[in-house]
């Protein structure tokens, strides 16, 4: 069975970084479609990034270019998110989604959403100005 636990979240002063952690356990093979996304209250869920563990590619949400890198520890099929320049509007729940039947270019190319992938229980993060 596939689970995924998040962790790295809290509080931070606008500016500072934090690094979340997606621990991926349970695929058979270590080449899947992992990502992570937000949601606000009252809002819809956003994608953040994204990254196809079996070729490392990556795509990012424009809000977060630049600022935001998704990357992989392929031998511990762990997902991480180091997030930099913290703004106020970054503060929300983050959840990591995965699973290994989506391939690119549909994984990295803008698209996917996770509906159909296995999903975290979520950890918070908070900005203050």
């Amino acid at each position: 069975e596939v689970e995924l636990k998040e962790s790295g979240g809290g509080s931070v002063q606008a500016g500072g970084s934090l690094r979340l952690s997606c621990a991926a356990n349970g695929f058979a093979s270590s080449s899947f479609c992992a990502g992570w996304f937000r949601q606000m209250p009252g809002k819809a869920r956003e994608v953040v990034a994204v990254i196809y563990t079996g070729d490392d590619s990556r795509n990012y949400d424009d809000s977060v270019k630049g600022r935001f890198t998704i990357s992989q520890d392929q031998y511990k099929n762990i997902v991480y998110l180091q997030m930099n320049s913290l703004k106020p509007e970054d503060s929300a729940m983050y959840y990591c989604a995965a699973d290994s039947d989506t391939t690119p270019p549909y994984c990295t190319g803008g698209d996917w959403d996770g509906d159909s992938s296995y999903w975290g229980q979520g950890t918070q993060v908070t900005v203050s100005s």
